[in-house]
């Protein structure tokens, strides 16, 4: 199927169904030991946020990979973090400003983010996904949180994160709509992927 076909509202969810479930066993076969700090160290090395830049990211949930290594890294360079909170479904996320230490409570769907702080922007954006391609299509888990705020926040820089196992490489990649924001980068433990296909 071409990058352009449409997708009628029920086969792109089944699709996306099944490349979930794919992506799923993918990540769950993935030994996570010391994956966190080596995707810590390709983003200082290969793309960190400019100082002083408010770097928006996520507190790892089950089986993601931990990014935990990257924002104390982050935080320890003086950079400034915010996480997340969750709204009710149909809603773009709102962010708190966050660092390593403060409180944290629990959020919907097994989610964690801060018990409290100021409500900010992020210019730069930490995005958790299950799958991606090289065109810069992401596969998250349904709840079209990220496409919602990274559509209201056009010049922010959105980077995917994810284990280098959570790549689509069979045509024709990830099932994507109209609506789903592609990413022009994604870094994972073994470099960055800079995708030909993002807008």
């Amino acid at each position: 199927m071409s990058d352009s076909a449409p997708y009628c509202d029920v086969l792109l969810a089944e699709l996306k169904a099944e490349a979930r479930r794919g992506a799923l066993a993918r990540r769950a076969a993935v030994d996570p030991a010391g994956k966190g700090e080596a995707l810590a160290a390709v983003v200082l090395r290969d793309c960190p946020p400019p100082p002083g830049a408010l770097v928006a990211a996520f507190w790892p949930m089950g089986p993601e990979i931990d990014v935990r290594p990257l924002l104390e890294a982050l935080h320890a360079r003086g950079q400034p973090l915010c996480l997340p909170v969750t709204p009710r479904r149909g809603q773009p996320l709102h962010f708190r400003r966050w660092q390593p230490g403060d409180p944290l409570a629990a959020g919907p769907m097994g989610t964690r983010q801060p018990a409290g702080g100021e409500e900010v922007t992020p210019d730069w954006l930490l995005v958790p996904l299950l799958a991606f391609d090289r065109a810069g299509r992401r596969l998250g888990y349904g709840g079209g949180y990220y496409d919602r705020t990274l559509a209201a926040w056009p010049h922010a820089v959105a980077i995917g994160v994810a284990y280098a196992a959570q790549e689509m490489h069979d045509p024709p990649g990830v099932p994507a709509g109209p609506t789903d924001v592609r990413l022009r980068r994604v870094a994972t433990e073994q470099g960055v992927v800079n995708c030909a296909g993002a807008s």
